[in-house]
């Protein structure tokens, strides 16, 4: 599975209209190489709606509960025949109590504040963010080199109700966005990027941004936190299972985790579901 930057996918993959089954208004993608997982070939099963369609947010959040993920006016989750470690993830949000190291994070950005805006109102200041961002953090990945077409499409261009989480120093400057999408049971964090700059090293942005949107869905009434794609043999997606209590959409199911997901053990749960698919 192509993604951007381990949590939404290579529009490349999902637009092109060839090779692709139709059924109603759901399409499989042509297959890939993966990459993340050597020698695994990737589909997915996607819905494109049209430029400047917008979608209903009961219907978002249930394709959300069915494991689809949003990137710009694409829905997809993977459809792969001979692989299911793509699971998607979601903080219990009324569960989640702040560990020790959480709790230092929040001290270290006890100074910044936290706004939203509607992701369409997005300015230059955020896409030099943006651009920073990828030229420092993701130089050898799909999205490089950025490009003001891909992040209109990517993180401002939406059919659902999105916003840009803003981070902002107490002089006003600009240190974080985290892109956030509103579900009827909580909110989906889309993308996040933030200064890169080694003096803000110790500060951990992108774990602020995650603790500051399950804070707002706290504060909201909601449930959960959408964390997007975990990969259980894949370490650099380990972060995405840090906030437990936590639930994992393993065979169908969401399977709540009150501590940290065993990799182990998530693993052995894979292997009886691709025994059943090859089945």
């Amino acid at each position: 599975m192509h993604l951007y930057a381990d949590n939404d996918v290579n529009r490349s993959d999902i637009v092109t209209q060839e090779n692709i089954e139709v059924e109603d208004s759901f399409h499989i993608s042509a297959p890939s190489l993966c990459s993340y997982l050597p020698n695994q070939v990737s589909q997915l099963t996607f819905i494109l709606l049209d430029a400047q369609q917008s979608i209903d947010p009961k219907l978002y959040t249930h394709l959300c509960t069915e494991g689809f993920r949003r990137s710009g006016n694409a829905f997809y989750k993977p459809n792969c025949h001979y692989c299911v470690q793509c699971i998607s993830s979601r903080v219990v949000v009324n569960d989640f109590v702040l560990s020790r190291r959480y709790r230092k994070v929040l001290n270290r950005n006890n100074e910044v504040s936290i706004g939203f805006i509607p992701a369409i109102q997005a300015t230059k200041e955020h896409y030099a963010l943006y651009q920073k961002y990828i030229h420092e953090r993701h130089a050898d990945g799909d999205m490089y080199p950025p490009s003001l077409h891909t992040f209109e499409q990517f993180l401002v261009e939406s059919p659902a109700k999105t916003q840009f989480m803003e981070v902002r120093e107490a002089n006003n400057r600009l240190i974080a966005v985290a892109v956030t999408d509103s579900l009827c049971d909580g909110l989906s964090s889309i993308y996040t990027f933030f200064d890169p700059d080694p003096s803000y090293h110790s500060r951990s942005l992108g774990v602020f941004c995650i603790l500051s949107q399950i804070e707002t869905a706290k504060q909201l009434g909601l449930d959960y936190v959408y964390l997007g794609f975990w990969i259980p043999s894949v370490k650099k997606m380990s972060y995405k299972t840090d906030y437990a209590p936590i639930e994992l959409l393993i065979n169908n199911h969401w399977t709540y985790f009150e501590q940290i997901p065993d990799t182990e053990e998530v693993l052995n749960l894979l292997n009886l579901a691709e025994v059943k698919l090859v089945l």
